[in-house]
């Protein structure tokens, strides 16, 4: 299994693994079923989570039925215990909108939730990043995962997003990052796909995070609160939760 879906994930286009992976994965998950393991966005629970990455995939990550990560149930979780996004009243821009999320939050009766990306086709508005549609200071939530290490001009789309959120407002904007490197690495120079993949982790990443991330956001205008939550959850949680014991939340307001 960790060898199809490295490969699955590594040379099927995206979008064809966006519009369909979640059918055969949602079959799998009833023979997943078990008790040690439980996702914090669908609640379901299972023997374990599936393998998912490119080069290495990681065990013990990905949720059969809604298609969680680990990433994702951690800022489900965040987002329940340390914001108000579940009660308070928001509009909010949801960048490369993540499947385990999309009809979670549309249900939500106290959002106004709009998905927006250049390509996904979960997306129900196209947009570029670097040139957002949207008037100043629209919104009050943006979510924006795991796409600023695709973009060409990051500094652009940063200030871009600073722009059209409300002052008061808040985004969270996780990207890949190794927490060995000082500072982020990038090199336009490289354009081979294989080579990138092997610099940047994957083919289509044209940066890679350092532990500066949290500067490079501020660089945008945003005020960064790199938030260790991860470290607050009881062990015995966490490990059931399987969640990434490394990541930093990195909520960003104006």
């Amino acid at each position: 299994m960790k060898k199809i879906i490295s490969f699955l994930i590594r040379f099927v286009p995206r979008k064809y693994l966006q519009l369909f992976s979640h059918i055969p994965l949602k079959i799998y998950a009833g023979f997943m079923r078990g008790d040690n393991v439980e996702c914090t966005v669908c609640n379901g629970t299972f023997k374990k989570f599936l393998p998912y990455g490119r080069l290495e995939p990681r065990e013990n990550a990905l949720c059969p039925s809604c298609l969680a990560l680990e990433r994702h149930r951690l800022m489900y979780l965040y987002l329940r215990k340390k914001t108000r996004f579940f009660e308070q009243k928001a509009k909010v821009l949801h960048v490369a909108p993540e499947y385990c999320f999309i009809d979670r939050f549309e249900e939500l009766p106290n959002l106004e939730y709009i998905t927006a990306d250049i390509e996904s086709p979960l997306a129900k508005v196209k947009m570029d990043i670097e040139k957002i549609q949207f008037d100043d200071n629209t919104f009050d939530v943006i979510f924006c995962n795991h796409v600023l290490e695709h973009v060409e001009h990051f500094d652009i789309a940063t200030k871009e997003l600073y722009r059209v959120l409300k002052p008061g407002g808040f985004a969270i904007m996780q990207s890949p990052q190794d927490m060995a490197l000082p500072h982020t690495i990038e090199d336009p120079s490289i354009t081979d796909p294989r080579e990138r993949e092997r610099v940047f982790k994957q083919s289509d990443h044209l940066r890679l995070f350092g532990q500066d991330y949290g500067k490079e956001l501020a660089k945008g205008g945003f005020k960064v609160t790199e938030d260790n939550y991860v470290n607050e959850i009881d062990p015995q949680l966490a490990k059931r939760y399987a969640l990434p014991m490394e990541e930093i939340i990195y909520f960003c307001e104006k």
